[in-house]
Parts: structure tokens; C-alpha cells; sequence
């Protein structure tokens, strides 16, 4: 039987090791430099992102922002400076960003068109918030007619509470782009009903039966100055108009308090208040 000697090239493997020293002595202090500039970016980026997210939550206070609003800044301001911190890291380490940059703008794209109705929405709390033409406990009509007390305002969407004690979720993209009614933002709302009396009623004498029962309505304001006005001739009576100011507090009860008191000194004059007739006329050949 016979054995094959292999004998190591030790000239071959003292040039391998000398070319790896080689190697090791030109890149070593390279790649010792680039993990310690990168470790110093990490811990300056992390650091200056806690100021930065210090600052954004003091600004967020300061303007008194919506808590629900604060909370979707505060996570997107820290994920856009940490996908900044990320993208510089890898860079300095030598990693081409360009298929990254590609992603990422994809991504985005993507996202942005299947949210576009609830970034609409998003882009409306904001406007809500930082305008503010309406604001918790406010209430409100919309331009397409709901209305109610303001619940609550999240990010998306606007909380009403109807009279009827029923909940109503209106889109805030909707109330940013449309005219908003707030009944409650003066402070103060003016009564406008109409009472209709009869075609034969002295007018002047109704007018001042329904003022002398607006100046003995205690929760009526003096200012600005109530009114009695003739607004039209209707079909079965003429139309007087009753036009009074009071606090939010107390309108309602101001307002049903007027009617009762204004139909029963109408009565008590002997003004008819009309219901709606038709005179018929029978000719007969």
C-alpha cells in the first residue's frame, strides 16, 4: 500500500498571512473609526431627539393641544427623527441609502393613498385644534345640518351629542371645508320666532303687548335691545317677530318662557292668534 505525503506550502501560507496583516493594518483603524464616529452619532442623534421631543411636548402644552392630537404628533415627530438617525448611522457605516430612500418613498406613497380620506380627516383635527372655531362643550351645526354639543374631538373625527341625547360622528375633514355655526362661542344667543295675529289686531297695540312681555322676562338681556318687528303678510295672518337676547345658560328657558307668556297676553287682549284657514266661495247659477 502506498501513502500520499501532503507537506504544507509554508511560503504560501506566511504570504496569506502577511497580505491579511496587511489588510488588517490599512483597514483596522478605518473600520475602528467609522464604529466609533458611529457610535458618537447614535448617542448624539438619541440625545438630541429627547431635547427635541422635550421641547415639542412643552410647545404641545403650552398651546393647550387636544390630548389625542398631542400623542399622534409626539409619535410621528419621534419615528421621523429616529428613521433620520437610522438612515445616517447606515450611512456612515458605508451602506448605500439610495434603495432605502426608494423603499421608504414607496411605503409612503402607498400609505398615503389608501389613507387618503383618513389623512383628510387628520389634516381637518389639526385645523380644528389650532384654529379652534369650536371647541369641548360648544355647541355646533354643520353645514349639512347636524348639530349638537361638542363631546369630544379626536384625531379623525368630532363627537356631537344631540338634545335627543343621541351621538353624532362627523368626519373632521368635513367640518374644516364647510361653514360651521357655534351658538355657544359669543356667549350669549338671540331668540327670533315668529307669532301671527290677525288681519283685523291693531298691530301697534300687539307690538306692545309683546314687548311689555319681553320687559318683564327676567332673564332677557336689555342689551342689545330687544325687538318687535312686522316681518310679513301671510296667508292667514300677519307675522310679528320676536327678537331677544340672553345667556346660554338660561336661553331655553327664556325662549319657552316668552312663548307662554306672549300667546296668554295675546289672549287676554283679545288679538286671535290665527291657525291656517281657507275661505271657501260657493256660487250658485
Amino acid at each position: 500500500m502506498h501513502y500520499l505525503a501532503i507537506t504544507p506550502n509554508v511560503h504560501n501560507i506566511d504570504s496569506y498571512w502577511t497580505k491579511f496583516l496587511d489588510a488588517a493594518a490599512v483597514w483596522g483603524p478605518r473600520i475602528a473609526m467609522a464604529l466609533i464616529s458611529t457610535l458618537l452619532i447614535y448617542l448624539v442623534g438619541s440625545w438630541l431627539i429627547r431635547v427635541v421631543m422635550k421641547y415639542a411636548n412643552k410647545v404641545f402644552e403650552r398651546r393647550k393641544m387636544n390630548i389625542s392630537l398631542k400623542k399622534f404628533l409626539s409619535n410621528m415627530i419621534r419615528w421621523t427623527l429616529n428613521i433620520l438617525l437610522f438612515i445616517l448611522i447606515i450611512t456612515q457605516l458605508g451602506v448605500h441609502t439610495s434603495v432605502f430612500v426608494a423603499m421608504i418613498g414607496a411605503a409612503g406613497l402607498a400609505v398615503g393613498l389608501a389613507l387618503q380620506g383618513s389623512l383628510a380627516n387628520f389634516a381637518g383635527s389639526v385645523i380644528i385644534l389650532t384654529l379652534k372655531p369650536f371647541k369641548v362643550g360648544d355647541y355646533i351645526e354643520s353645514a349639512n345640518g347636524q348639530s349638537g354639543t361638542v363631546k369630544d374631538i379626536d384625531i379623525f373625527a368630532t363627537k356631537l351629542l344631540t338634545p335627543q341625547n343621541q351621538l353624532v360622528i362627523v368626519p373632521n375633514g368635513a367640518l374644516s371645508n364647510a361653514s360651521i355655526i357655534n351658538y355657544t362661542q359669543m356667549g350669549s344667543r338671540r331668540t327670533w320666532f315668529d307669532i301671527g295675529v290677525s288681519y283685523t289686531a291693531n298691530l301697534k297695540k300687539a307690538k306692545q303687548i309683546l314687548m311689555d312681555v319681553v320687559a318683564e322676562n327676567r332673564h332677557a338681556s336689555k342689551e342689545p335691545a330687544p325687538q318687535i318687528v312686522v316681518t310679513a303678510l301671510g296667508d292667514s295672518a300677519v307675522n310679528l317677530s320676536v327678537r331677544v337676547s340672553a345667556d346660554n345658560a338660561i336661553f331655553w328657558d327664556m325662549r319657552e318662557q316668552l312663548i307662554i307668556d306672549c300667546k296668554a297676553a295675546l289672549d287676554n287682549a283679545g288679538i286671535e292668534i290665527p291657525f291656517p284657514q281657507r275661505d271657501i266661495h260657493i256660487i250658485n247659477q
